[in-house]
């Protein structure tokens, strides 16, 4: 089932809106990223018309969780991959400072967005599983996109793969609103 897809830059936030932003929208305004990327820009204001227009903004703890690995993986590659695996560098005293400035960027993030829970217990996880074993889609995409549905929230993303799990996409990402 394919997504229908929206032009973030074109699309009117309300106070009736009900949004999932993904991680890599989370990424793009609070994580690291590379200078002059076009996408920080356009997700930056979209998050800004988001909270101007009283529009809800829920995350759940998957989210939260890649944010906070993802980060810290970019950190360490942007470093060089200090201490060689990222387990030791994790433990290291150079990681304090990072760790640090995640958790007040998550701490940021929270202000905006209401908890909700993604609903593990209910998924139909043989279904998701045999369709993971595919090898054509992300497991914590398909759960993402099975909260989007079961909630009929919008989804924020940026992300190409959700081109065919059947929500509703806010996007600036060409990808997917050609498709």
């Amino acid at each position: 089932m394919a997504n229908k897809a929206l032009a973030v830059n074109n699309y009117h936030f309300t106070a009736n809106d009900e949004l999932l932003l993904d991680t890599n929208i989370w990424l793009f305004v609070y994580g690291p990223q590379k200078p002059g990327d076009k996408r920080v820009a356009a997700y930056s204001e979209a998050l800004a018309k988001i909270l101007a227009a009283g529009s809800k903004i829920y995350i759940d703890v998957l989210i939260v969780s890649e944010f906070i690995n993802t980060y810290s993986r970019l950190k360490w590659n942007v470093m060089g991959n200090p201490h060689g695996e990222f387990k030791r560098f994790r433990k290291s005293q150079d990681f304090k400072p990072i760790a640090l400035d995640i958790a007040a960027d998550i701490k940021q993030i929270l202000k905006h967005c209401l908890r909700i829970e993604n609903g593990f217990e209910r998924l139909a996880i043989s279904s998701l599983i045999t369709e993971y074993a595919m090898g054509d889609s992300d497991f914590n995409d398909q759960i993402i996109a099975s909260l989007c549905r079961e909630k009929k929230l919008k989804l924020v993303t940026d992300d190409g793969d959700f081109r065919a799990q059947g929500v509703l996409v806010v996007t600036a990402n060409k990808r997917l609103l050609s498709s």
